[in-house]
């Protein structure tokens, strides 16, 4: 007898003609405020984008309730502190909500983290933004957690360095060509103008990671971070006085990399860290001499 108050739920009463499993069904780009911890400082707010899935496996279901999946993000994690317990409680939710249906459950969540930074030298302070994506993955009722982090940086050619010093030694000797140079006349032609004769060429550079972190482990976004900036050892800097531009270039000129030298870094200091299960990394330098990249992409399995 028809009902008009009871509204049709065809998840539930109709069967699908094609009763085949499916690995993952859901919502892509659902918006969700979260709070990161930040030690020593309150905890960040950060608007992420969230992407929630299950496993298809109760293969005569017309579908999943995807409904539910938004309604156990917003109790479980909205306006909450990101924590490993409550991505675990979530991915529960989500199984749990689909009775039956599903026995795994994905998210994934991407934001930016906003950090301060402060100039090498002179003190002041800027924000720099760095690119986040956890992907939580509940299999067999056990927690995989993947961590994306990109890092960028300045790198200085090693080669554009070595061919611009050796031009830096002709001008000076076909300028001063006696035996002996008189000191103050060699300063004054280095800070003159005459004495820019050239300069190696840099490039924005990036690392972008993909981590497998051991279970039981919670990245701290912040230390994390610090840690493949002073690996590298030319992170990108933000408010800048001229003493602070000039303790960089002292920086890259130290520092010198080609993307292979940046990437054994990165990849040396990976494999020494046991929370670590597995990487896999891009190093990309953005050239300047050039109308491509140079890139080195490397992986632990």
């Amino acid at each position: 007898m028809f009902n008009p108050t009871l509204l049709p739920d065809v998840t539930s009463q109709q069967l699908s003609e094609i009763q085949k499993p499916l690995q993952w069904v859901g919502m892509e780009e659902i918006a969700v405020p979260l709070l990161i911890a930040i030690q020593g400082k309150g905890p960040q707010q950060v608007s992420a984008k969230s992407s929630l899935y299950v496993s298809f496996d109760k293969t005569e279901a017309k579908g999943i309730h995807m409904s539910r999946l938004h309604l156990a993000l917003n109790e479980t994690l909205a306006g909450k502190t990101l924590t490993e317990d409550r991505l675990f409680s979530l991915l529960q939710c989500m199984v749990e909500s689909q009775e039956g249906i599903s026995s795994s459950a994905r998210l994934v969540l991407e934001f930016d983290l906003v950090l301060e930074k402060p100039a090498l030298l002179s003190g002041e302070i800027g924000f720099q933004s760095y690119p986040v994506r956890i992907d939580a993955q509940l299999l067999n009722d056990q927690l995989k957690l993947d961590l994306d982090l990109t890092i960028a940086y300045s790198s200085t050619c090693p080669c554009s360095a070595s061919l611009s010093r050796q031009l830096y030694a002709e001008a000076i000797n076909n300028k001063f060509m006696g035996d002996h140079i008189d000191k103050q006349a060699l300063m004054n032609w280095v800070v003159s103008n005459a004495g820019s004769i050239a300069t190696p060429h840099s490039q924005r550079s990036y690392a972008y990671l993909k981590l497998s972190l051991e279970k039981g482990y919670f990245p701290d976004f912040v230390s994390l971070i610090s840690q493949f900036e002073d690996v590298i050892g030319t992170p990108v800097q933000t408010a800048v006085k001229r003493q602070d531009e000039q303790a960089f270039a002292r920086l890259n000129a130290e520092n010198l990399m080609f993307c292979e030298d940046a990437a054994r870094r990165i990849k040396n200091d990976l494999e020494r860290q046991s929370f670590i299960t597995d990487y896999w990394f891009k190093v990309e330098h953005q050239e300047s001499l050039h109308a491509h990249n140079a890139v080195v992409i490397d992986q632990k399995f």
